[in-house]
C-alpha cells in the first residue's frame, strides 16, 4: 500500500534534516582553525603599543620611535597653542563647556579655571590640557 501525503512529507523533512546536517559538518571541517602553526597564533607588540605581525627584530625600531616622537610632540603643541570659543553652558555647580570654533567640539571646564568672570555665550580664549576622560580648557580669558 502507498503511503500517505504526511508520511511522504515527513520523510521529505527527515532527508533534508540529515542533508543539512551532512552538509554543516562537512563545512565545519573546511573551516576550522585546528592545524595552525604556532607563527600564526603569536602577535607582537611594537614601539606604540600596537599589535602587529611582525617580529621585533624585523620592525624598524628607530623610525616607529621617532614617529611616536613627532606625534607626541605634535600633540603638545597643539595642546600650547590657544584656542577659541563660545561658552555654550554653565552650570550652578562650577562647571561648564565651551564649544570650539574650529571643530564645534565641547570642552568641559571648571570654574577654577577662569582667569576673570564668564557667562553663558560669551567668546572667550584657552588652552586645552588632557584629562583621562578627555579635553578640559584652562586658562580661560574674555576675548
Amino acid at each position: 500500500m502507498a503511503d500517505s501525503f504526511s508520511k511522504k512529507e515527513n520523510n521529505k523533512k527527515k532527508q533534508k534534516k540529515q542533508q543539512d546536517k551532512i552538509s554543516r559538518r562537512e563545512e565545519r571541517k573546511t573551516n576550522n582553525n585546528k592545524g595552525k602553526s604556532l607563527d600564526d597564533m603569536i602577535i607582537y607588540i611594537d614601539v606604540n603599543g600596537n599589535f602587529t605581525t611582525l617580529p621585533p627584530h624585523l620592525q624598524n625600531k628607530e623610525e616607529d620611535f621617532a614617529k611616536a616622537k613627532r606625534a607626541k610632540k605634535a600633540q603638545a603643541d597643539m595642546l600650547d597653542s590657544d584656542f577659541s570659543g563660545i561658552v555654550s553652558y554653565m552650570s550652578e555647580k562650577g562647571y561648564g563647556f565651551i564649544t570650539e570654533d574650529n571643530t564645534n567640539e565641547n570642552v568641559f571646564f571648571h570654574y577654577g579655571q577662569l582667569n576673570e568672570p564668564v557667562s553663558k555665550g560669551d567668546l572667550v580664549h584657552f588652552k586645552k590640557e588632557q584629562t583621562p576622560k578627555g579635553y578640559q580648557a584652562t586658562t580661560i580669558k574674555k576675548k
